[in-house]
């Protein structure tokens, strides 16, 4: 009876609180939970159960629909802070500041709530993409579970963390990463010890009937390739789905695996409150608009009973409508509205790292990383490599160190000192190029060893798997993995740059903006392989100029850097300031220049070099004077530039190198182009067509820099849809002709046209 009693309290608050604001706020959306209101007893019993089991993390991830009550009445998150963001005053103070602050709308807002015996509880930020959270929040839990202070594999305890996960009905067969998500549920890498969802099941998407929306019959069917149970319940019999609440979670602990709840309910509105759904659904809404409550129901089944009076009923109501009509008459919403903005990074931290490592401590880590465990069989394909990696640190000034060689000792090094990492993607383990064994197998058992997770000087653990073939729901993976413990290091690798592509939603609605939207402080590192080599448009252009375009304050940073060195020291400095300056790296990385010697580094760049964000052309810079030309160029049309025939004669040009994109390096472009006092010309180089890659980005950063009498030339492809040529003979002819007009040979011809073949071979409209 007291039970029942409390149930049809909870129920009368969450009513309440919804007809409260429907009443004071009309025309402000809030995507009411009304129709489902007994979501939030149900997430009552999950957060009791897990806070007696001792699961210390909590984790929700849910799109708008319910999400104010939701945080309210499971996040205890003040009314008067909601009500004062419904008021929505206008606060100058925090309008911008150094990291760039926009804010989000309340419906998406995240919160967090300490519990008993060091319990948290929290839901996640989420955008209007309805499901793209549900990695993300799959990716925090598995942080949260994750112990990393031992060498070697990291150990997760299923039993430390839950993630709870409330879809919409349309929406989970409606959106793959849903089923991509869900395909993480077992895998090594990602698996959380099991999930518990629940459809929140209006029986309708926005106006769209389930008629329109799936080829299913239920909204849950999907779950049924993964081997989730599913129960089915009516969302205005509480007894019923609390009932089977306490089953999820039984089974749940249990068996370690998923269990879906499909919560049958109806919207009592339209999509928003100010929509009218009648246009579209005339029928239910008829039914609904004389369909009572859950809570006049569950009153009335108590009434029966004997457990309650009428008038003990109608007095909660009256109780809970007084307390928050005396919070909003009390409210001071300038006071009690909270603004969580990020803290500006210290000034030139950056650029204060060191991220040096003495030539011993490189010998001592190359050695121990070059063990062979008894009884192990490498590869004979590996086994000169191998032996050809033993001498690259001897000569201090030879360039002996190649891309793979230079990242594994940055990891390495990190791991001594005391960062863990977390690498994942697709074939991260080989690598796309077979540049990285990372893992290797043992060539008669198949049995795998793992360099960095037998590391003797580490001090924490290293993590690496294979990705399932997934971008959409990896990546959120990740993302949430890295914000829930941001000590750690994390690391997303794309089999080719493009395939960030099907990511394009976490980038833009998390990694690039979660930061002036939540105050969150990303530091993923995405590695995408970038380059025009004759493959084709796809696997050619990470879209670097999308990067670019998102760039804002301080939200990121971008390099495309040229050496192996430059790369070691590239991740070096990201890890040693995840806890001072924590930004999202994107990383455009090499394909056929990874065994190239010409992006080969000395030890002693290693040892004693550090970031260079500018590279200035030495041999130039021996005699500035005499230098007319300057070619500004990033990534590896750098390459390409050096290695040319015309390279050799032509001394009145120089060449340098644009290693970081954003934030842009202006002081020291600035004193490139100072040292070179007889400029006539000044141009960017790049092989992307003219609106892609940097060009938009550099031209009105650049031309800010030069004096009066100069302006940026470009020399690169023309403007096109398509990122690259589909002939490698075409290719080979373009690339020839921007590297020509680059020395001056044939600025007729610039920029070169990428539609050429399309011309030869079905002539111009």
């Amino acid at each position: 009876t007291v039970k029942n009693k409390k149930l049809l309290e909870r129920l009368t608050q969450v009513e309440g609180f919804e007809r409260f604001l429907h009443r004071i706020f009309p025309g402000k959306f809030r995507f009411s939970i009304e129709g489902l209101d007994i979501t939030v007893p149900m997430l009552d019993e999950i957060v009791g159960e897990a806070a007696d089991a001792e699961i210390y993390t909590i984790l929700i991830g849910m799109a708008h629909r319910g999400r104010l009550n939701v945080l309210a009445h499971i996040l205890n998150k003040p009314y008067a802070q909601l009500l004062a963001e419904f008021k929505d005053p206008v606060q100058p103070k925090v309008t911008h500041n150094a990291v760039g602050w926009t804010g989000d709308v309340k419906y998406h807002a995240g919160a967090e709530r300490a519990f008993k015996k060091n319990v948290v509880v929290s839901i996640a930020p989420n955008p209007s993409h309805l499901e793209a959270v549900n990695p993300v929040v799959e990716g925090m839990a598995r942080a949260a579970g994750t112990t990393i202070d031992k060498p070697g594999a990291p150990v997760f305890d299923p039993t430390d963390t839950l993630p709870i996960l409330i879809h919409g009905d349309a929406a989970f067969p409606g959106q793959g990463i849903v089923a991509e998500t869900l395909n993480l549920s077992s895998l090594p890498g990602y698996w959380t010890g099991g999930t518990l969802h629940i459809i929140a099941n209006n029986q309708l998407g926005f106006t769209t009937a389930p008629v329109d929306s799936r080829s299913t019959l239920y909204a849950s069917d999907l779950a049924k390739g993964f081997k989730i149970p599913i129960v089915h319940v009516n969302a205005d019999d509480p007894e019923a789905c609390l009932e089977v609440t306490r089953l999820a979670f039984a089974y749940r602990a249990r068996f370690q695996k998923d269990f879906l709840i499909d919560l049958i309910g109806y919207r009592r509105y339209g999509h928003n409150e100010v929509d009218e759904p009648s246009f579209t659904q005339p029928i239910m809404y008829q039914a609904v608009q004389t369909h009572e409550t859950v809570r006049a129901l569950w009153a009335k089944t108590l009434i029966a009973r004997g457990e309650v009076t009428p008038e003990v009923a109608d007095e909660m109501v009256t109780r809970w409508n007084a307390n928050l009509q005396m919070e909003y008459e009390t409210l001071d919403a300038d006071k009690a509205l909270v603004v969580p903005t990020p803290d500006a990074p210290p000034p030139g931290a950056a650029r204060g790292v060191k991220t040096a490592v003495t030539v011993e401590r490189l010998r001592a880590l190359n050695t121990s990383l070059l063990a062979t465990p008894d009884g192990f069989t490498f590869h004979p394909k590996l086994q000169k490599a191998r032996a050809r990696r033993a001498e690259v640190l001897n000569a201090l000034d030879e360039p002996s160190i190649d891309w793979a060689t230079a990242e594994e000792l940055a990891f390495a090094s990190l791991l001594e000192n005391n960062i863990s990492i977390r690498l994942t993607g697709q074939d991260v383990g080989r690598g796309t190029f077979s540049q990285r064994h990372a893992i290797f197998y043992d060539y008669h058992t198949g049995a795998k060893y793992i360099p960095l997770g037998a590391l003797p000087q580490a001090k924490v653990a290293f993590e690496i798997h294979d990705s399932p073939l997934s971008e959409n729901a990896a990546l959120g993976f990740e993302y949430g993995y890295n914000v829930q413990e941001p000590g750690r290091l994390v690391v997303w690798e794309a089999q080719y740059g493009d395939f960030n592509n099907g990511a394009q939603v976490i980038i833009d609605e998390f990694i690039t903006s979660a930061r002036a939207k939540w105050g969150q402080t990303p530091s993923l590192v995405l590695l995408l392989p970038h380059a025009l080599e004759g493959s084709g448009p796809d696997h050619a252009s990470a879209r670097l100029e999308r990067f670019l375009q998102l760039t804002a304050e301080t939200n990121m940073r971008i390099a495309n850097c040229t050496t192996a060195a430059q790369y070691f020291h590239l991740l070096r400095r990201q890890a040693l300031l995840l806890e001072s300056d924590p930004l999202p790296l994107i990383v455009m990385t090499p394909k056929s220049l990874l065994r190239n010697p010409l992006i080969a580094s000395r030890p002693r760049d290693l040892a004693e070099g550090g970031w260079q964000p500018v590279i200035d052309d030495a041999r130039a810079a021996q005699n500035p004077d005499k230098i007319g030309r300057l070619l500004i160029c990033s990534g590896k049309i750098y390459i390409d530039l050096i290695a040319s025939k015309y390279r050799e004669a032509d001394k009145n040009t120089a060449i340098v190198r644009l290693e970081q994109l954003y934030l842009f390096p202006e002081r020291e472009v600035h004193a490139v182009l100072s040292r070179y006092p007889a400029l006539s010309e000044v141009a960017w180089v790049q092989e992307e067509p003219e609106n892609m890659g940097a060009w938009s980005y550099v031209n009105p950063l650049i031309s800010a820099l030069l004096p009066e009498h100069l302006t940026l030339h470009y020399i690169g492809r023309a403007a096109s849809s398509s990122p690259a040529e589909g002939s490698s003979a075409w290719h080979a002819v373009n690339q020839e002709s921007i590297i020509s007009g680059a020395f001056g040979l044939n600025r007729d011809a610039e920029p070169v046209n990428l539609a050429t073949i399309v011309q030869t071979s079905v002539g111009t409209r």
